[in-house]
């Protein structure tokens, strides 16, 4: 007999097969949106409540709350899907459904003050620390204007990042994030870009905001404590790999498209099938390789740390080091294999009725997100295991 598994306050948790082909049924109607929703610049509410529906912002919710508590790998393949159909959306839902993984690490209350009245509520975010900040009694002061928040418009919070400075002529002593309420910020539509031009990612403009101490928490630290045990991975792993997990969607979406193309269209010069050049199905099986290999990797990993976790332990340095550089590369590595099926597409690709030349935009776009950056992380990994010290506040307080 099958178990039904229930949140806490009773409601049924889907499968992980479920959830997953949620998401693959919703690939083509995504796919039909994605120009509307670049045009729009923000991704339309009934997407969004398409998401909700679905039980996407869920995944990673905990059960306290009325979230399924599931493995953040549910989430990543969830994203792997929905990548396929629309680049922003599934951008959206990326941001937009990593947040309540966050709420494990605040003080109860900040969860309790979000959806003690209703459970749905979504959380946006910037975690750039580009705003002021300073200690005062039972919490924090800021304020500043923080970039790029995606789906921001859908959101009645936002998680907005900070440094926490030292003593005068000393170094920032932490890096925190901080839970603000829709009423201390205002929205700046300044989201004028050439790729995910759909994600509504706008600036947030706060002045002189008191934050309680149980509405923050350390970005920097990671110890144990009594959270859940799908809670004790880093949270750059579940945030960074989440973002990777959004990008090998995109690239596999450019992927099928590519295959649809091909399959159909003749040399101009020979009349041959274009799907018969050797130098075609090269860039294809390349780019279906580099693809693939950045989804086991994201996958393997956490493989490789859910026994860690579920035996109450935390995920070791030299582990959350590596991994770093496993996330960080599938942004590289999707990016150039798109680039490579778009140089084979030739002239036909730059028409704007050609879906393939937004995805290599918004490949581009979400490459060059911070948690992205290959070429650090990779000095930053060499540099551990000759001997030398971690940047401060990386993976350490």
């Amino acid at each position: 007999m099958n178990t039904v598994l229930k949140s806490e306050i009773g409601q049924d948790i889907p499968s992980e097969q479920e959830l997953i082909e949620r998401a693959r049924a919703m690939g083509p109607w995504l796919r039909s949106r994605a120009a509307e929703v670049e045009a729009a610049r923000c991704v339309p509410a009934d997407i969004i409540e398409k998401f909700r529906e679905a039980g996407f912002l869920r995944v990673l919710q905990p059960r306290r709350w009325g979230g399924y508590e599931m493995n953040p790998s549910v989430f990543f393949k969830v994203l792997m899907e929905v990548g396929r159909g629309c680049c922003s959306s599934a951008w959206n839902l990326m941001i937009l459904g990593v947040h309540p993984w966050e709420f494990s690490l605040f003080d109860p209350r900040a969860g309790d003050d979000v959806w003690g009245q209703d459970d749905s509520v979504i959380v946006a975010s910037s975690y750039a620390p580009v705003g002021a900040c300073r200690k005062v009694e039972g919490g924090y002061v800021i304020s500043g204007r923080w970039p790029t928040s995606s789906g921001t418009d859908h959101a009645e919070w936002a998680i907005l990042g900070a440094m926490v400075p030292g003593e005068e002529g000393q170094p920032p002593v932490d890096r925190i994030a901080l839970l603000v309420p829709r009423s201390a910020y205002t929205i700046i539509d300044d989201w004028q870009v050439c790729g995910l031009a759909g994600t509504g990612s706008k600036s947030l403009q706060v002045r002189e905001t008191f934050v309680p101490d149980h509405h923050t928490h350390s970005l920097a630290d990671y110890s144990m404590s009594d959270r859940g045990d799908m809670y004790l991975f880093p949270f750059t792993q579940v945030f960074n790999g989440s973002v990777s997990a959004v990008i090998v969607g995109m690239a596999q979406g450019a992927i099928d498209l590519f295959i649809e193309q091909m399959g159909t269209r003749r040399n101009s010069g020979n009349g041959k099938l274009t799907s018969t050049s050797p130098y075609v199905k090269d860039r294809l099986g390349n780019a279906i390789s580099m693809v693939r290999s950045s989804r086991a990797r994201l996958l393997m990993m956490q493989i490789e740390t859910t026994p860690i976790v579920e035996r109450r332990e935390l995920v070791p340095l030299a582990s959350r080091v590596a991994n770093a550089l496993d996330i960080a590369r599938v942004g590289r590595e999707c990016e150039q294999a798109v680039q490579s099926l778009f140089k084979a597409l030739a002239a036909r690709g730059l028409y704007l009725e050609n879906p393939v030349q937004r995805i290599v935009r918004d490949v581009m776009a979400a490459a060059n997100h911070i948690t992205q950056n290959a070429d650090d992380s990779a000095g930053i990994l060499g540099g551990f295991v000759m001997g030398e010290q971690l940047p401060p506040l990386s993976y350490t307080r």
